[in-house]
């Protein structure tokens, strides 16, 4: 199997398995209890804290939780006043921010991915409570320019919340962010848990009732092994950066060069995490391929919304139509993927778009 779905999740690291397997295996105290063992859990969630924290604005504090979905919908509802959004971003920021009843604002992108800075000044009014924007899109790798929405939001009053879950470790998350959401296993690290940073002197109304075991009102049992590989994760893609982005890099525009002029790239390139390409062909029948290619893992879209069997709203807003859409393949590649077996992959799938273009 060719595993070429980085977006949807990461492979999970050998180094953050390891730090894991003794919290799994042996060491089972609740790190929020008072005796020996508990206080051992919790300094080895302290250590993840301050791991994954070295990535982000220096002045905020980070809490963890069971996701970015989880740390969206607190950032979301943890915040009064109208909402501003892009029409691009993920289900968990546009679903949430309509769920809370208050006063929504979608802002188009161009063809590109990109939002236009005056529009987004013109709809960020005084009274604006939040301004959500994805740092880099899921679906189509589109950079935003969160610091310049950053800027804008808090000229208006306004709390600038960042969804970094492609981003962290890959993309420079600016200091203006007030939230900022994360997800290990985007990162190489496990599932099931993942964190909000909040900015200092920020506070938010809680998600959950409970116990608050997380000092900003995050109620739950943390997991000492979900920590630590969040942790060992986060530590890698500090110290990997260079090597990690070179690869990507590297592999991207062999990719490119592979693929030829029939297919067309979908978003801004420039603007663009090189990891994720998502490319449209003429006439391509997506379903179709990915039965053929059993043994490519890739997709049509977000992996939150396959088997829907709708039109991908992120390709919509950049201006596709159904056909365009229907047409088109997200491929997401990084640390792990060897250039040979990308390769091999494409000329797999550029072989199988061919014969389907014969049949018809």
């Amino acid at each position: 199997m060719t595993y070429l779905d980085y977006q949807a999740t990461t492979p999970l690291a050998p180094e953050a398995l390891a730090a894991m397997m003794p919290w799994l295996e042996r060491q089972h105290a609740n790190p929020h209890s008072a005796h020996r063992e508990g206080r051992a859990a919790k300094a080895a969630v302290e250590v993840a804290r301050d791991s994954v924290a070295t990535l982000l604005p220096a002045n905020h504090d980070l809490f963890f939780t069971s996701g970015a979905t989880e740390a969206l919908n607190w950032a979301i509802k943890g915040v009064e006043g109208p909402i501003v959004t892009i029409a691009t971003e993920h289900a968990a920021v546009l679903d949430t921010a309509r769920a809370t009843g208050r006063p929504v604002t979608v802002l188009p992108v161009g063809a590109d991915g990109l939002i236009d800075l005056d529009a987004a000044r013109a709809a960020i009014a005084p009274g604006t409570g939040l301004v959500a924007a994805m740092l880099v899109n899921n679906e189509i790798g589109v950079i935003q320019p969160i610091a310049a929405l950053a800027e804008i939001a808090h000229e208006a009053g306004a709390l600038m919340l960042c969804d970094a879950v492609q981003g962290y470790g890959r993309v420079p998350i600016p200091e203006a962010c007030d939230l900022v959401a994360l997800s290990a296993h985007k990162v190489h690290g496990p599932k099931g848990v993942g964190a909000l940073s909040i900015a200092k002197g920020v506070s938010l109304t809680p998600l959950l009732d409970g116990g608050a075991q997380e000092s900003a009102g995050r109620s739950g049992t943390l997991s000492p092994a979900l920590c630590a590989g969040f942790g060992v994760a986060a530590a890698l893609m500090r110290d990997r950066v260079s090597a990690d982005g070179a690869h990507v890099e590297s592999l991207w525009n062999a990719a490119v060069a592979r693929l030829g002029a029939d297919w067309r790239i979908n978003g801004s390139v420039e603007a663009r995490y090189r990891g994720n390409l998502n490319i449209r062909h003429d006439r391509l029948d997506v379903a179709r391929l990915m039965s053929t290619l059993r043994d490519i893992a890739f997709s049509a879209g977000s992996a939150c919304a396959s088997g829907s069997g709708r039109i991908s709203h992120v390709l919509r807003a950049i201006g596709l139509g159904d056909a365009e859409a229907k047409g088109s393949i997200r491929l997401g590649f990084g640390r792990y993927t060897h250039e040979s077996e990308l390769i091999a992959a494409l000329d797999a799938i550029v072989d199988a778009a061919a014969r389907q273009r014969i049949a018809a």
